[in-house]
């Protein structure tokens, strides 16, 4: 017979209550009234970004001449013409190809004529190392020789071929300007070299009738003075024409001319 301490039969009160126990949910993950020291121990742990906002900016030479920096190569450090470059701001990078990058889609390859004579190959295995990497490529050619003509002349067809625009300059004050003109005017448009076309009566008669050959400003000045129109000018015949000062017998039939010669040269080119 078994020992009673080991094998023990519950009785039918302790089956119940053992029932109504079992029934109540059992909370096995949370707690109703979480104590501080559980709480830091179920906090998620934040990961450690502070190496990712200390990490210094890159040195893509695309991306950092956003600002108003002049990007340098290393090789050019020694330059003379960076003394000239005094109202932007440079840096070197080791990042870029281009001795210079003035713009996010320009770069400039400075050469020396002097150096060009003692290196005369050097030119052509630059601008074929950065063949094909800017939008708008410059070569600044620092003219620091005499007898210059032949040598431009080539240095103007490598140019070319390499799809290059050439710039020269006479001094290095002038091509530090140069530079920081590029980099100055990177975001502008083409108004500041566009001409100007004024809309008044005065300058578009100007545009138009010193195309006639001898027909000057001053003599147009003198045509409206006179007769105040380009209807009555045209009206006007050539015996009046000449008594104005400065028409001659021949500017007078140039004139007369225009009148008599059709708007339309070619009317098929036209259409």
């Amino acid at each position: 017979m078994p020992n009673e301490s080991t094998l023990k039969i519950p009785s039918l009160e302790e089956i119940e209550k053992q029932k109504v126990t079992s029934s109540k949910p059992k909370t096995l993950f949370f707690r109703a009234n979480p104590s501080t020291d559980d709480t830091a121990q179920n906090k998620p742990i934040q990961p450690n970004t502070s190496h990712v906002q200390n990490k210094p900016p890159s040195t893509n030479g695309y991306k950092r001449t956003v600002g108003n920096t002049i990007l340098v190569n290393p090789t050019q450090q020694k330059n003379p013409v960076l003394k000239f470059i005094r109202n932007v701001p440079y840096e070197p990078s080791e990042s870029i190809k281009m001795d210079y990058v003035v713009g996010q889609t320009t770069g400039v390859i400075y050469l020396s004529l002097r150096y060009h004579r003692l290196y005369p190959t050097y030119i052509y295995d630059r601008l074929n190392s950065v063949k094909g990497l800017f939008v708008t490529r410059i070569l600044l050619v620092y003219v620091d020789a005499e007898n210059y003509h032949d040598a431009v002349r080539e240095i103007n067809r490598v140019a070319i071929l390499s799809d290059f625009t050439l710039m020269l300059c006479w001094s290095l004050e002038e091509a530090g300007r140069y530079l920081e003109s590029f980099k100055a005017l990177e975001n502008s448009g083409a108004d500041l070299i566009r001409e100007k076309v004024e809309n008044d009566y005065l300058t578009k008669m100007t545009d138009c009738l010193t195309n006639i050959r001898s027909v000057n400003k001053t003599d147009v000045l003198t045509l409206l003075s006179n007769f105040g129109s380009l209807k009555n000018v045209i009206e006007t015949p050539a015996e009046e024409l000449s008594l104005c000062p400065g028409f001659g017998e021949q500017k007078v039939r140039r004139i007369q001319n225009v009148w008599k010669q059709p708007f339309l040269i070619n009317k098929k080119k036209a259409l």
